[in-house]
């Protein structure tokens, strides 16, 4: 039989993320530094748990630091389309698939299931690119059938994330959208997007773009604890300000909000981002959809076990008794006393700071196909 390797520190009999244990899925900690997740757990759709196997040598060897793997891959289809009622948008692109970034929290990690990795560490270290995006991008929107509306970028992954620094894919679509006039509206917490801010700043005197910046803490200990390799508070704060003066049209979103562990910041984060310069606000809760919900409790139970089970019973508690409501109207906010206190506080300081208002509506009017082969094409 084949010598087995747990894939853990230590098992332990308490519930996971209830009582300070971690689940038996944990890595190594010195395996996993610099980042959010504890375990890498198969995925749904994968018919067996992942062991670990020794290759037959009983030699003790230390395994090797995770490190962030990158392929690529080519769209047939770039532009995803949705019909949710929570969202005020029908249709987005996204760059990437995984993110480095690595928030423990963040509700696309199932999304990764979808191509046999893990929601865990797999969503964070083994990424996918599209760098054939911005050409697949600009064949949609050169289609006969193709009606104009708003896209979103980064509503599942970060188009900012570190590997952007590197692949340039989120640069290269925005380029696109550009030259077609075409309204876009970012969400990131990426600095990396003052890198763009010469296409931004000009389809901003446009009416072409909004960028949202999300803010989920000012502590910068616990920021590094949650979303490990995103910029720390203070470097987003500096980043509204400089969009904003940028004339870029910019909001702060307070998402997600952790009951018992963030929550109380909420006025503070508003006052910080309406001091740096942000227009608008918006808030929205945490959701453990599918695997977020184990990780998450695996993340409570290494970094705040004292406070473990009064978070879960939180969310429990807006979630008519389970860790997640799908239902359309009640999975961004949850519901019952707590939620609507949340929200309550949020009216409040929002509107004291002048963050109630909305947005600028972006402009359709001027869009137009963008040319086979890009402006360049037209300029040769």
């Amino acid at each position: 039989m084949p010598h087995r390797i747990p894939p853990f520190d230590t098992p332990v009999s308490p519930p996971p993320g209830e009582a300070g244990g971690l689940s038996d899925f944990a890595v190594a900690r010195d395996q996993r530094r610099g980042r959010a997740a504890a375990s890498n757990r198969a995925g749904r759709f994968e018919r067996t748990e992942r062991v670990r196997e020794a290759d037959g040598w009983e030699i003790e060897e230390d395994l090797p630091v995770l490190r962030t793997e990158v392929s690529a891959e080519v769209p047939r289809k770039f532009i995803t389309y949705n019909r949710s009622p929570d969202l005020p948008f029908d249709r987005s692109i996204n760059p990437y698939r995984g993110c480095e970034h690595g928030c423990i929290y963040c509700f696309a990690r199932p999304t990764h299931a979808w191509l046999g990795l893990s929601a865990g560490l797999d969503f964070e270290t083994k990424l996918v690119a599209r760098p054939e995006a911005p050409e697949v991008l600009g064949r949609e929107l050169r289609a006969k059938s193709y009606t104009v509306a708003p896209i979103a970028i980064g509503t599942n992954t970060d188009p900012y994330q570190p590997v952007e620094k590197t692949w340039g894919v989120t640069r290269a679509c925005l380029e696109v959208l550009r030259e077609a006039r075409h309204p876009v509206a970012i969400v990131t917490k990426g600095t990396l997007v003052l890198r763009d801010l010469d296409i931004l700043s000009d389809m901003a005197a446009q009416g072409l773009v909004r960028v949202g910046i999300s803010l989920t803490t000012l502590d910068p200990a616990l920021s590094r604890k949650m979303e490990p390799r995103a910029p720390a508070p203070a470097k987003r704060l500096q980043v509204i300000r400089a969009l904003a003066d940028a004339g870029v049209p910019v909001r702060v979103m307070t998402s997600p909000l952790i009951p018992a562990l963030t929550d109380h910041e909420l006025e503070a984060m508003l006052e910080a981002a309406a001091g740096a310069g942000a227009g608008a606000a918006s808030w929205i809760m945490l959701r453990l959809p599918l695997e977020v919900s184990p990780l998450f409790r695996d993340w409570l139970a290494e970094h705040v076990p004292d406070r473990a089970a009064r978070i879960m019973a939180r969310v429990r508690e807006m979630h008519g008794g389970q860790e997640y409501d799908a239902r359309w109207g009640h999975r961004m906010r949850g519901e019952g006393p707590y939620a609507r206190i949340i929200g309550r506080r949020f009216e409040v300081a929002a509107k004291r700071l002048g963050l109630d208002r909305p947005q600028p509506k972006l402009r359709c009017d001027l869009f137009r196909p963008p040319a086979p082969g890009g402006q360049m094409a037209l300029d040769l």
